[in-house]
């Protein structure tokens, strides 16, 4: 009793330690934690000589790898005006109706001015480097401006590794920015955007519906004019307003536009159909056996020979489909036709008759260098 009110905590129990079986193996275990702190447990198992229960095992590892594995630091970032915009790619937990009447979950380019948190975005029908870049400078122009470090994560129509995707390096040549892709496992760098990524899911996603890509892009860009019209908790300010200061340390649009988009030159086959992306669409079938040039961005399909305009669709971002043009249908029903007609002996001969004098010179059964034949055959 006076041992119980002499204490300052209510009375425990507390059983005494004494050795246990994994004792004897905790310097082993801790030596191989180290020098490897994510050796799977069943491994250094067997490099310890553990036999007995491997739940137990376990356990104790688990206890202790915590003491042997680096730690990874991250510092408060700072974002200077104009230095960066942080670029990523949401997809709404939404299917949108595409031409075909299929529905699918499309990306969204989302950038973020990294200093004034303002943002700006687009739907787009893949995530292929060419339907990337067209984003991007899409979404620049709308910003007016060119963030001097463009920041994106491993995508990988970005690039992977140490390697840009191919037209990367010459669009942002043509920018005068810089494209930095941040390594593995640091989602602090771009914590800005990816944190707007769940804003949009929880705050413009609820209670909408889509008809089609067009009617997200007009209901998503009216929404973030609200957006960046309110005040952001962390820095105080409404993006709007801060965006000012943002862009006037931003590089200028350059004088010429980037080269984007499906580019591609090909000889134009019997069947008249060029290929964008995993759509094939009609060309005038005059053109046939030719070299033409195929351009494609987020809206148009153009097909040129020569330069000159030798098809024109709208783009289809439905997978696997067939457009064609009636017009190059008709035409090619009627080259088809002008083809199978039979030709008469006249044409086939044509530009072939020659006058049987000339095979007699020929062998010398006549002389001299020019000679007539008369109406009845004989030789003047």
């Amino acid at each position: 009793m006076a041992r119980a009110v002499a204490s300052d905590r209510p009375p425990k129990y507390e059983r005494p330690a004494v050795p246990t079986a994994f004792m004897p193996f905790e310097p082993l275990v801790r030596q191989l934690l180290k020098d490897h702190p994510d050796m799977p447990a069943t491994v250094i198992a067997e490099r310890v000589g553990w036999t007995g229960s491997i739940t137990w095992f376990r356990d104790h590892v688990r206890r202790l790898r915590p003491e042997h594995r680096p730690v990874d630091p991250s510092d408060r970032l700072t974002w200077l005006p104009g230095d960066a915009a942080q670029c990523d790619l949401w997809f709404p937990p939404k299917k949108i109706p595409l031409e075909d009447g299929s529905t699918t979950l499309l990306p969204v380019m989302v950038i973020t001015c990294a200093h004034s948190r303002f943002m700006v975005g687009k739907m787009l029908p893949t995530r292929h480097a060419e339907d990337l870049l067209l984003g991007m400078w899409e979404l620049l122009q709308q910003l007016g401006w060119v963030p001097r470090r463009l920041i994106w994560d491993n995508e990988s129509g970005i690039g992977r590794g140490k390697r840009h995707a191919e037209g990367v390096g010459a669009f942002t040549g043509t920018l005068a920015t810089t494209l930095q892709r941040l390594k593995p496992y640091d989602p602090e760098s771009k914590g800005i955007v990816e944190r707007r990524n769940g804003f949009f899911e929880t705050s413009f996603m609820p209670g909408r519906s889509f008809a089609s890509p067009a009617d997200f892009d007009a209901q998503f860009a009216d929404w973030l004019t609200k957006a960046n019209a309110r005040v952001v908790r962390t820095i105080k300010v409404r993006p709007i307003d801060l965006v000012v200061a943002d862009r006037s340390a931003m590089l200028p649009l350059p004088p010429v536009a980037p080269a984007t988009g499906w580019v591609n030159r090909v000889r134009l086959g019997r069947d008249y159909y060029v290929r964008v992306d995993s759509n094939d669409y009609s060309v005038d079938p005059a053109v046939i056996g030719r070299f033409v040039d195929v351009h494609a961005d987020l809206a148009r399909v153009e097909v040129r020979h020569d330069g000159r305009l030798v098809a024109r669709h709208d783009r289809v971002w439905a997978r696997g489909m067939t457009i064609a043009d009636p017009a190059h249908v008709g035409a090619a029903k009627v080259l088809r036709e002008q083809f199978q007609q039979p030709r008469s002996a006249t044409d086939a001969h044509e530009g072939l008759v020659r006058d049987l004098a000339d095979y007699d010179r020929a062998f010398g059964l006549v002389d001299g260098l020019v000679d007539t034949v008369t109406t009845d055959g004989e030789v003047a």
